[in-house]
């Protein structure tokens, strides 16, 4: 069993074989798939997907950077998901996906801050975990998460695309456990060079579909059974057993995301 701790399939990019994808990735040996928020225009399909597949896709709940820029409603977009999580109407299994992203633009960065900020101390008091996106602003991140050291932060680094030393940062400032993907497949990428003197109990395993599907997949949609690909890269780059891989992340996202 392994489990995909960050994938979009309720994007419109799954709206004509949805439950093909859902399968493929059961017969690949993904049986759980944690589903983090973008913002207000996929609340319906996220939760639609949760209803779906009640024991399978379990949702979070947040506002990803980049859909603050050039957003004047971007605070109405932090109520709404202050009032799902405090609501309790339904569950979610953590805050996310949040983060800083200044790829496009550092002109939003300020406003990104703020909204990071918010979430983050929204689930420190909620004691929930955090799904964190960090795009091309590692420094500021390291910054931002040194604000929270000994706070109770806890979650995972989605995508994660430091450096070594961001790593054993990271480590200091909370409980966080480190999401890797189709990047691990990549020619001469950063994580694949670091992954071996990473810990198998920080790892998480990821899609991030339907984004960076591994090779042979490369450039085409990503999908969660894709996860089983990322699984066996990992091992190999570790030099350890598929199944031991599978074992402990799956093991590593029970613990921080507390499911079933």
């Amino acid at each position: 069993m392994m489990i995909d701790t960050h994938t979009h399939l309720y994007d419109e990019a799954f709206d004509g074989d949805r439950q093909q994808v859902v399968a493929a990735a059961v017969e690949a040996g993904v049986e759980v798939m944690l589903l983090p928020a973008i913002d207000s225009q996929s609340h319906a399909a996220l939760f639609a997907m949760a209803d779906a597949w009640p024991e399978r896709c379990f949702p979070m709940m947040g506002l990803h950077p980049t859909s603050v820029n050039d957003n004047p409603h971007w605070r109405k977009e932090l109520e709404l998901v202050e009032r799902y999580l405090r609501e309790g109407v339904r569950r979610f299994y953590g805050v996310g996906e949040i983060g800083l992203d200044t790829h496009w633009s550092a002109e939003w960065e300020v406003d990104q801050t703020e909204a990071f900020r918010r979430q983050v101390e929204l689930a420190i008091e909620l004691n929930l975990p955090v799904a964190i996106h960090t795009r091309d602003c590692w420094p500021q991140m390291l910054s931002e998460l040194d604000r929270y050291r000994g706070a109770g932060l806890h979650g995972v680094m989605h995508a994660f695309s430091g450096t070594l030393d961001d790593y054993y940062m990271v480590k200091e400032c909370g409980d966080f456990l480190f999401g890797v993907g189709g990047v691990t497949t990549y020619k001469n990428s950063l994580i694949s060079r670091i992954l071996p003197q990473m810990t198998l109990e920080d790892i998480v395993l990821e899609s991030d579909a339907p984004y960076l599907a591994p090779v042979p997949h490369r450039g085409e949609r990503n999908q969660s059974a894709y996860v089983e690909l990322v699984c066996r890269q990992v091992a190999s780059l570790m030099g350890i057993a598929v199944q031991t891989v599978a074992i402990q992340t799956t093991a590593n996202a029970c613990r921080m995301f507390g499911l079933p």
